[in-house]
């Protein structure tokens, strides 16, 4: 039977490679999020499903850039006045046409650069948002899972899946399935994806900080509201991104 063990060896294994690896990668997305902040651009990051978890990576925590913001599909209830019971179709990110719902209830601007996370890559909405994007002239750094994404049909219309359209896809090394120790009766457990989506995140960040101090740039950064003067330091970058972040709108 599997064990809690077993899920670390396995887990630290999959984070040294995703770690590591992918260096051309990560440093390629680094320098498109990096221009994006130089230009006074924002970091639009979106997720569905667990996937969500990668944007609040991305968005809104101490550490990381401020001027980034989170879409997710509950932006049509808190922004679009639709009503809840939309969200309970467990079809919904299926579909193609809350993407074009939600880009259009986001505070996006012509210099705004993309990360769209979904381990399957798959799925219309994800889809239907990241060609959204490409077609409206922006930048997307996607993060996915390789194995799985190859194995599956995509379920958009045009057949297409979300590494075929981002300028640059990192693999966060789940395997087909997320999960990652088989069970004897079959099936398995021990999810993969939201950790190393987290590890692609924070490293991703931390270059792009890299990248802008070696510009001569300050990089506009979190501190934690919860050390002295850290919330008088955020509100005071966050002014600049004023009905930009939603933590601002």
């Amino acid at each position: 039977m599997p064990t809690g063990s077993e899920y670390l060896t396995v887990v630290q294994a999959v984070l040294e490679k995703v770690g590591t690896g992918q260096a051309a990668a990560k440093q390629k997305a680094a320098e498109i999020l990096a221009e994006s902040v130089r230009n006074g651009g924002v970091i639009q990051a979106f997720g569905c499903g667990h996937s969500e978890a990668l944007a609040m990576e991305i968005a809104g925590r101490a550490g990381g850039l401020v001027p980034t913001n989170r879409i997710a599909l509950r932006d049509i209830v808190l922004y679009g006045g639709e009503p809840l019971d939309k969200l309970k179709d467990p079809m919904v990110e299926r579909g193609t046409e809350i993407a074009h719902r939600l880009y259009e209830l986001a505070p996006i601007k012509p210099d705004d650069a993309f990360v769209i996370a979904s381990n399957s890559g798959i799925n219309g909405a994800v889809v239907e948002m990241a060609l959204l994007v490409k077609e409206r002239g922006h930048r997307l750094v996607a993060i996915t899972s390789a194995q799985h994404s190859a194995g599956v049909e995509s379920r958009h219309p045009s057949g297409r899946k979300l590494g075929d359209i981002a300028d640059v896809v990192l693999d966060n090394g789940a395997p087909y399935g997320d999960a990652a120790l088989a069970l004897p009766g079959g099936g398995a457990v021990g999810a993969v994806s939201s950790i190393t989506a987290a590890l692609l995140a924070q490293q991703i960040v931390t270059e792009v900080v890299a990248t802008l101090i070696a510009d001569g740039v300050t990089p506009p950064i979190y501190l934690s509201d919860n050390v002295p003067g850290g919330k008088e330091h955020n509100a005071q970058i966050e002014a600049r991104y004023a009905g930009r972040i939603r933590r601002t709108a």
